[in-house]
């Protein structure tokens, strides 16, 4: 972040706190999702979207525990559900903001058939993924990021297998934006997501959570040390995809941050359509006197 945007955000702090709620935060002391839902509400006030305006998806997880700690419009789905949730509330209303939350675990194997087709469409909604490579709200099993080796509940003795990379996957589906964060530094998480609001088509965002309690081998210091911005690397193209899956395959290399592949030629669901314009199907629902079905 920029030192003029810290000073606009001192200017609109009215608007942020519109962003806040009255419900008490029950997150692990430490947990990663205090800054990535800080960096959400820095990002939403700086691009100026009003909370009346947004509507926020939640899966079940511990990501899912903040539908009730941010204002706004908010749906607590099923687990692995969200994205469809998401997309159908976009194409209705299309002029929603639309931001979908889910873990690793119920994105990556409850929901991934969601999420290739999700990529697959270009539905214009944004989606955080919160990778903390376990199921943290059901005590830290082993998920489908969890590192081969790690221990985990119901893995005493080290995962067996290797971990799907999120990036690899899907930059496979010819997406129109990738970009990957971390709540170890908050600063950059805000820039990244007001990239994303920005986009036009289906804007996936992975953010590398910390979580104290069942992943202590990726700390906040850990990240910070082993991991690299895109920005920094010489002749890296984002809008090459073939830069983008070299960078994101690669096992030698720090991990990467930041806008890893934008596509902004690619054409959107609501865009594609054949029927023509979005249309805004909120405004054509009717009143029906039910009372005589009583």
């Amino acid at each position: 972040m920029k030192s003029q945007d810290l000073k606009v955000l001192a200017k609109k702090s009215d608007q942020y706190l519109e962003y806040e709620t009255d419900e008490l935060m029950t997150w692990c002391g430490g947990c990663g999702n205090y800054a990535i839902q800080n960096a959400v509400k820095r990002s939403l006030v700086l691009e100026n979207i009003d909370h009346q305006n947004i509507l926020f998806c939640f899966d079940i997880g511990c990501s899912g525990n903040e539908s009730d700690k941010i204002q706004g419009y908010t749906i607590h789905g099923l687990h692995g559900r969200i994205l469809p949730l998401a997309a159908g509330a976009k194409i209705a209303n299309p002029n929603l903001t639309v931001i979908a939350t889910a873990g690793d675990g119920a994105t990556l194997s409850e929901g991934v058939n969601h999420l290739i087709h999700a990529i697959r469409n270009d539905y214009p909604i944004l989606f955080l993924l919160h990778d903390n490579q376990n199921y943290a709200l059901t005590t830290g099993q082993a998920s489908s990021t969890s590192p081969r080796g790690c221990r985990r509940n119901a893995a005493p003795e080290g995962v067996p297998v290797d971990p799907l990379n999120p990036l690899e996957l899907v930059l496979s589906q010819k997406p129109s934006f990738v970009a990957q964060t971390t709540s170890s530094h908050p600063d950059h998480m805000t820039d990244t997501f007001r990239k994303a609001l920005n986009h036009k088509g289906f804007a996936f965002v992975s953010i590398l959570q910390t979580c104290p309690t069942y992943n202590k081998q990726t700390s906040n210091q850990w990240y910070l040390e082993n991991t690299i911005e895109v920005e920094t690397i010489k002749k890296y193209d984002h809008t090459n995809i073939w830069d983008a899956r070299k960078i994101v395959e690669s096992e030698n290399e720090k991990i990467p941050l930041g806008l890893i592949y934008q596509n902004p030629k690619k054409t959107n669901f609501l865009n594609a359509m054949e029927n023509g314009k979005p249309r805004n199907l909120t405004k054509e629902v009717k009143h029906y006197d039910v009372s005589k079905l009583y």
